[in-house]
């Protein structure tokens, strides 16, 4: 590859002069090959043993070089490469509520001995949390009047968010508020945790109600709840006027 591109230059800087006695029909001949050696032929048996998707990304890139040039045809096929990759991982996610089974498994995590409150549950989001996932919490808000006043969102093992899923956090607390209801955050990773922070997101659930670990959340649960039901004791025990 270096050898030929240091080849390519020296014969433009040196015999530039010289090129232009040379038979087109020679160079039509070289320009053939050189398209024929670009094209790994050999490969394509193997493409078409992969998914519809990727051999769309192929057959088109592939076609776009043809019908418009090299340059557009690799960005295109590489914005569409990215694109896959995310729908991809996105169907990885999972958003699933803590149920008493998994609290109970043998198998050694952390939430096991932990007391969940009937007043509030705990959903675990498992994966990159990026734009392809967001519709993973539509479970959650199909069944918000079945909710309890307090949800906690656990995201240890969200391992990336990006913009559009923080915003679909902020629309469920959002939502949350509305019901009457609080979201706790808990156990964030670095990147999510910074994201956070640039975006300023405590303004929308609270900075207190950002919670280090599932325990302190847990804790954290127990006091808003408190103050819930003071406030609604308060509010019966007052007079009308």
């Amino acid at each position: 590859g270096m050898i030929h591109a240091l080849t390519l230059l020296a014969i433009v800087l040196f015999a530039a002069p010289l090129v232009k006695n040379v038979p087109l029909a020679a160079l039509a001949s070289i320009l053939m090959i050189v398209a024929y050696n670009m094209g790994d032929w050999e490969e394509i048996p193997e493409i078409l043993k992969l998914s519809v998707a990727d051999i769309a990304v192929w057959f088109l890139t592939m076609t776009l070089t043809v019908v418009t040039d090299l340059t557009f045809a690799v960005e295109v096929g590489m914005v569409l490469a990215v694109l896959m990759f995310i729908r991809k991982v996105s169907r990885t996610t999972t958003v699933s509520p803590v149920t008493k089974d998994y609290v109970e498994d043998s198998r050694v995590h952390v939430l096991q001995g932990k007391d969940i409150p009937d007043y509030a549950i705990v959903y675990r989001i498992h994966g990159p949390f990026l734009f392809g996932a967001t519709d993973k919490f539509a479970d959650i808000l199909h069944s918000i009047d079945r909710l309890p006043p307090i949800v906690i969102l656990r995201l240890r093992n969200m391992t990336a968010i990006d913009a559009t899923g923080l915003g679909a956090i902020r629309d469920l607390a959002d939502t949350l508020h509305q019901s009457g209801r609080s979201l706790l955050l808990c156990g964030a990773r670095e990147q999510p945790s910074q994201l956070m922070k640039q975006a300023e997101f405590e303004r929308h659930v609270g900075a207190e109600n950002i919670c280090g670990s599932i325990t302190e959340a847990i804790e954290r649960a127990a006091e808003v709840y408190r103050t819930q039901h003071e406030g609604k004791k308060l509010e019966v025990l007052t007079p009308s006027h």
